[in-house]
């Protein structure tokens, strides 16, 4: 529940943890934030009339070009401060996480300018993310539960 002021409430993500198998290798994909340019993986809010694991799939397409088969199954929670650009206030928000095999991957997608993208092991994209929990769920994910 929001707080008063609603400045201060926290506020609930979804995300995609986008990942494939290469050559016998798992990968997770990574993409870059739009401001800061740091390490994430795919998120926003949740959507009306769209499940949570729906609404991380298509923020998967919006900003990493990502279609594939989405799983409607929680993998773990982080948490992070969101930097609300238009007031500045920090929002603290937490997201819920899901596994989304990747199947194809667009060179033309909306969010294509502003991100970069990249894909690394589990352990190494834990090296390269900020949050402390999403870390965690990057070094423990294990894509053979999800194939």
């Amino acid at each position: 529940m929001p707080a008063r002021d609603g400045k201060t409430a926290t506020r609930t993500q979804i995300a995609a943890l986008c990942f494939r198998k290469i050559r016998g290798k798992s990968q997770v994909l990574l993409i870059t934030s739009r401001t800061q340019r740091r390490w994430i993986i795919p998120k926003g809010w949740p959507m009306a009339h769209t499940t949570p694991a729906g609404a991380a799939a298509i923020e998967a397409w919006e900003e990493a070009g990502v279609r594939g088969r989405i799983h409607d199954i929680c993998i773990g929670l982080f948490s992070y401060a969101k930097l609300d650009e238009a007031s500045g206030v920090v929002l603290p928000c937490v997201v819920t996480v899901f596994p989304l095999e990747v199947k194809s991957l667009a060179k033309d997608f909306p969010e294509r300018k502003q991100r970069r993208r990249s894909w690394f092991t589990p352990r190494q994209a834990a090296k390269k993310v900020a949050e402390p929990e999403l870390r965690e769920i990057l070094r423990e994910f294990d894509p053979r539960l999800w194939r």
